[in-house]
Parts: C-alpha cells; sequence; structure tokens
C-alpha cells in the first residue's frame, strides 16, 4: 500500500516508431520525484505504463491494490517524447486523471505539455499542474500544504485558474537522492532490451536545462537556464548501476553533455578512478567537440555522440538562432571520427524561408561528412518560442503530432508533409547504406507536385 502513486503517459506499445526502435527506458524524473518523497517520509508507489500490454486496466488494478490518496502523473522531463507534446500521451493522461476521480482520489500532474496546457489539463480532471522543476513542488502537495503557498503549482480557486509564485530551480544537484530504482521492474526493462538488441541500456542526466536559444526548442520547465551535477557525483550514479542492474550501456539523457572541458576532464578522471567505467551515448553541440573534450569523452567511455546539426545551410541555421557555423560540423565530424566515436546528426526540414537550394547544402554535407546515423524531423512549433509567434499565424487546427512517427507539418511551408517524409526516408536510407535511388526519385517527383500545386494556388 503507498499513500502516494506516481505515474507517466508514455506508453510505448500506443508509439509505432517506439515498437520498431524498442529502446525503452526507466521513467527518470518520475523516479527522481519518487525518492525525494521517500527521502521525507512518504510512502510512495510507481505504476509505470511504458510496456504494459493494457496500460488502462494495469492503472486500473494497481489503483485497486494501492488505494493512495493521490496520484501523481509526473511526466519524465529527460525523455524527448515527453517534450514532444504528444497528443497520444496527452489523451491518456486525461485517461488516468478521470479514472482517478472516479475512485475517490485526486490526480495532479507535471509535464511540458501539462505547463504549456493548464486549463486543459485541469478541465480534464487534474486538480492541479506543477508547473517548473517538479521535486519541490510535488513534495509540498504530498505534504498537504496549502494550494496556494505552494511555489510552481498551477490550480483552480475562487477566482478561476491561479499561478502561484514560480518556484525557484534547484543549483545543488548533488543534493537529490538518487532516483527510487527499486520501484522500477528492470527485469522487464532488461527483456526488452535484450529481445531486440542483444544488450541493456540505462538510462542517467548529469545535468538539467540548456543556456542556448535555438529559437525553436521549447523550454518549459527550465528556462533557459543550465545546472550540473558534479562529476564526482555522476561517476557514483554510473558505478550505481553497474553494481546493482549491470548495463552494458548508459544513455545520458541530458539536454547538453559535457558543456564544460574541465567538467568533462573531471569526469573522465573520476570514471577512471572508481571503476564505473561504462559504454554510453549522449547529445551535444557540435562547436562544443574540441579535440580535447572529445579525447576526454572516449577516456569516460563515450561511444556515440548525437549533436543538433539541423541544416547544412548558414542560412537556415542563422535564421534558428543556432549559433553554430556549417564549418564546426565538419570539425566535430573529424575530431569524433579520430578517436573512435560514432558521431550522429539531427536534421531539421521545413524551416520557414527553406528552400530546395538549402536542403541541397544539407544533403551535400551529410555525404561530405557521412556521420554514422541520423535522426530526420521537420520543424515543430511548441507554445513558448520565438519559432510560435513567427509562424503562428499559420497554425491550422491540429498543433500537437500524434505520435513520434507523425513528422507532420503543423503550419503551411514550403514543401508538403508527404515530400519532408519522403526525404527523411531517402536519407535514412542513404546513410544507413540502403537502397535510396527509388527514395530519391520520390522525393523529386513530390517537390515536382508541390511545385506545381502553389503555382495553381
Amino acid at each position: 500500500m503507498a499513500e502516494v502513486l506516481l505515474t507517466h503517459s508514455n506508453h510505448v506499445y500506443s508509439d509505432p516508431k517506439q515498437v520498431s526502435k524498442m529502446q525503452p527506458y526507466p521513467p527518470l524524473q518520475t523516479l527522481l520525484a519518487a525518492a525525494v518523497l521517500e527521502q521525507n517520509g512518504i510512502s510512495v508507489g510507481l505504476f509505470d505504463p511504458a510496456l504494459e500490454d493494457s496500460p488502462h486496466d494495469a492503472f486500473v488494478a494497481t489503483l485497486e491494490t494501492h488505494r493512495p490518496r493521490l496520484v501523481i502523473v509526473c511526466e519524465d522531463d529527460f525523455n524527448f517524447l515527453s517534450k514532444m507534446c504528444l497528443a497520444r500521451n496527452r489523451e491518456f493522461a486525461f485517461r488516468m486523471a478521470r479514472t482517478a476521480k472516479d475512485f475517490g482520489i485526486e490526480a495532479v500532474v507535471h509535464g511540458s505539455d501539462a505547463s504549456d496546457n493548464v486549463s486543459a489539463y485541469l478541465a480534464s480532471g487534474f486538480g492541479a499542474v506543477a508547473v517548473g522543476e517538479p521535486e519541490g513542488t510535488l513534495l509540498e502537495l504530498a505534504q498537504d500544504r496549502p494550494r496556494g503557498a505552494i511555489a510552481g503549482l498551477a490550480h483552480r480557486c475562487e477566482l478561476g485558474l491561479h499561478y502561484n509564485a514560480p518556484r525557484q530551480l534547484r543549483s545543488d544537484l548533488d543534493a537529490l537522492p538518487m532516483p527510487a530504482w527499486h520501484l522500477a521492474d528492470m527485469d522487464r526493462y532488461r527483456q526488452a532490451w535484450v529481445r531486440a538488441h542483444g544488450y541493456f541500456s540505462l538510462n542517467l542526466a548529469s545535468s538539467r536545462g540548456c543556456p542556448y536559444r535555438c529559437n525553436w526548442c521549447a523550454k518549459p520547465i527550465y528556462g533557459g537556464n543550465y545546472h550540473a551535477h558534479s562529476p564526482q557525483r555522476v561517476a557514483a550514479e554510473m558505478l550505481e548501476l553497474k553494481r546493482r542492474f549491470q548495463p552494458d550501456h548508459i544513455w545520458f539523457a541530458d539536454d547538453i553533455f559535457a558543456l564544460s572541458p574541465r567538467w568533462t576532464r573531471q569526469f573522465a578522471d573520476a570514471v577512471e578512478r572508481n571503476g564505473a567505467w561504462t559504454p554510453f551515448k549522449m547529445q551535444s553541440r557540435c562547436d562544443l567537440m574540441t579535440r580535447d573534450t572529445v579525447v576526454a569523452l572516449r577516456r569516460g567511455g563515450c561511444e556515440e555522440i548525437w549533436m543538433g546539426a539541423e541544416s547544412g545551410s548558414q542560412r537556415i541555421l542563422d535564421a534558428m538562432d543556432k549559433d553554430i557555423r556549417v564549418e564546426e560540423i565538419y570539425a566535430a565530424r573529424e575530431n569524433l571520427r579520430a578517436n573512435g566515436i560514432r558521431a550522429c546528426f539531427f536534421l531539421q526540414f521545413g524551416y520557414p524561408g527553406e528552400t530546395w537550394g538549402d536542403i541541397e547544402d544539407t544533403i551535400r554535407m551529410l555525404r561530405e561528412t557521412a556521420p554514422d546515423d541520423v535522426g530526420v524531423s521537420v520543424s515543430y512549433p511548441l507554445p513558448g518560442t520565438k519559432f510560435h509567434q513567427i509562424v503562428g499565424a499559420k497554425i491550422g487546427s491540429k498543433a500537437n503530432w500524434r505520435d513520434s512517427a507523425d513528422v507532420s507539418m503543423i503550419f503551411r511551408g514550403e514543401f508538403s508533409t508527404a515530400f519532408y517524409r519522403a526525404l527523411a526516408g531517402a536519407i535514412h536510407a542513404e546513410v544507413r547504406g540502403g537502397t535510396s535511388f527509388e527514395a530519391w526519385e520520390r522525393v523529386h517527383e513530390l517537390r515536382g507536385l508541390d511545385r506545381v500545386e502553389t503555382a495553381v494556388a
């Protein structure tokens, strides 16, 4: 029996792309919130729907078992699917709120989508929304503090929707306990990974937030702030996972890993000193991948880095406020290649003003740098961004992707959704060594059709 039941709305089997990838990770932010509640004497349960066949039925069974006094739908802020604000996840969260209400249990929620759409979440049955960094706000809710006195809370009052004062972000992340790993069903995650890939990967985060100002990047939780754990703490968490669960691999889910060259060197030293070495992958920026940083990352166990290259057109990078140069993409690729680290690019097409010539610049950059893998998407306007303000008048009735495979143009762009999906398919085929000739023919066919339709319009 648990006083408070924590959960989230990411269900792998509702997302065809995630089923195909089958790279599920335990809900890190949810487990961190659970650890903070446990540290303060509150008994906690976890309902993790990620790998459930029938998540709603399993949720009902969990409510019947625990009969908690509070349900917290705490999305995993370190999971890119939560940051994408997908319609399927929102619908499942709403359903959990209604189900909890049927049991006479209040539900509260935290996450990127809830922070952007407070009224919709409250109307769906949630009693409150934790906006911003969640642990302190959720702890005070679980301690039954007066709603009006809880910083970072949005809720209904006599006068309507009310936002309390924002909660100050933590600067000392090392003061947080380690995630409540004991609540996660590690065997289930291990089996999913081993069946699909032959190895087991677990997730960690060394930092929170990102200080850069790419104008399409939504930051409803941390804003433009950035705080990091000490290198020693991160190495200690790696060692803890290694001892308890023997992962073959770690995914650092930070927005930016290794922001500081000094931090990175100290991290590699701590990993070596503590015997915490485990192969890992992470995300960073091309301009941060200097030779010294890359050498330290390799020493610490890094095998793969995903970087937001976005475009091979300097004009588009500047329009995005990306603050990188195309030549820095090339330099990062060479530094990683020289140190035996896989270099992978995130690409983004469809940004306003992007022409076929800009797309050709990106294709040329890909062929010249030959990344080990790519992730391809289209520009996706989310509330609170400068980009959303730029294209807001062009957004139709569909404001969110349904699932992670959706990749729809939410606003009217230069080309159609079908064109960009075909472009993504052709690029994936070429980079991953598949057959790409017919795929590129389809791209050019759709490009021609789009130009005809635009001329007619």
